[in-house]
């Protein structure tokens, strides 16, 4: 019956990514396009993320199957996890080098070579997984983005978000921003940066080693996704409070990476190929994570998680902090300026945007949903 079920799901979704538009259409790029005289590709692909993570992982083979569906099996990418060939925080240094010609990652791994990088995934106080897709697709964030990558030998593709994520797990009760005086937490990009004004010590660590980190005392608290992927890594049980939200991670995009020389060397057919695939991989990503966390969160209730907000000190500093950081990057850095001032407008236009229809709509119909139940 679940076997019946799973294959009913698979073409239901299938039919979805046709009529979109944002599937691999075998109409426009399938066979006669793909002709006899196309040639076989085989690409390695690595990834930030261990296997166990079914929806970040899950995302390079869906990549990877609709490349190969696509081309007839011609142009095949094999995906490899986290560690297999490289770390998982040396993904954008493999690709850059050609040790492999593809990659997925989140881009803000790597602020430490460039704080740019963080647009390419989320930056504290951002946008969330909609305005970033617009931005990304029609507000200029990708021809910024491309622009950037070009130093590094990458062209990247937007292939996943997580939608807005939790503010992480925590051994001790966040009572005030004074608790956050030399806690250590796990935390990636430039968020890390963000806290260590409020007297955090952030540590970046790859999500495979989070959770023998925290067990052992090592740090203090970590962030992760969210619900569906933290009760895979198990972090309920070696710390019991579950903060939210992610103020760091309003709209996180995971992005597809490619070795420019690699890129030039593809067909332009499999070039639009690669490209649609990594569309498709950025829909199905989010609404995954938008169906699963719920139940999820229930399961990690049920067992004795506490779920809580962050104080609205903790909130209010951050914002200042975050938004006094972005500044003094750009007073330094040319190239963040760059992103950072397009990216500012961007986010205005569509806070405005969302406060009319979106926020009024959610607000309103949230509220009577709590009111039954």
């Amino acid at each position: 019956m679940k076997g019946q079920q799973s294959k009913r799901r698979e073409m239901k979704r299938r039919e979805f990514l046709g009529a979109a538009g944002i599937g691999i259409a075998a109409s426009a790029v399938a066979a006669p396009a793909i002709g006899q005289s196309a040639p076989e590709i085989r690409w390695r692909l690595t990834a930030s993320w261990p296997k166990s993570l079914d929806t970040l992982y899950g995302s390079c083979e869906t990549f990877a199957k609709y490349v190969a569906e696509a081309t007839d099996n011609k142009f095949q990418v094999q995906s490899f996890a986290a560690g297999e060939i490289v770390p998982g925080l040396q993904v954008l240094d493999a690709v850059q080098n050609g040790t492999v010609e593809a990659g997925q990652s989140a881009s803000y791994y790597y602020v430490g070579k460039d704080p740019t990088f963080a647009f390419d995934c989320a930056v504290p106080f951002g946008l969330n997984a909609r305005q970033q897709n617009a931005w990304m697709y029609y507000g200029g964030g990708l021809e910024l983005m491309r622009d950037f990558f070009k130093d590094y030998n990458i062209v990247q593709f937007p292939a996943g978000n997580t939608g807005a994520q939790m503010g992480g797990w925590f051994r001790s009760e966040i009572k005030s921003i004074d608790d956050l005086k030399g806690l250590k937490f796990r935390i990636a990009g430039i968020a890390g940066k963000v806290l260590a004004r409020l007297g955090v010590v952030p540590q970046q660590i790859a999500g495979s080693d989070i959770y023998p980190a925290l067990e052992k005392g090592t740090i203090d608290a970590a962030e992760w996704v969210g619900p569906y992927d933290d009760e895979k890594l198990g972090f309920y049980k070696v710390a019991k409070y579950y903060y939210y939200p992610g103020w760091w991670e309003g709209g996180p995009q995971v992005s597809i990476y490619v070795n420019a020389k690699q890129w030039d060397s593809l067909p332009k057919v499999y070039q639009a190929v690669l490209q649609e695939a990594a569309a498709a991989s950025n829909v199905l990503m989010v609404a995954k994570y938008d169906a699963e966390n719920m139940p999820a969160l229930r399961r990690l209730v049920a067992q004795g998680t506490i779920l809580k907000p962050f104080p609205r000190d903790v909130m209010e500093a951050s914002y200042k902090a975050a938004f006094d950081l972005y500044d003094e990057i750009a007073a330094q850095n040319a190239k963040f300026k760059k992103v950072y001032e397009g990216w500012k407008q961007f986010r205005a236009d569509e806070y405005l945007w969302f406060r009319v229809a979106e926020n009024s709509f959610d607000n309103f119909v949230y509220a009577q949903s709590a009111k039954k139940a």
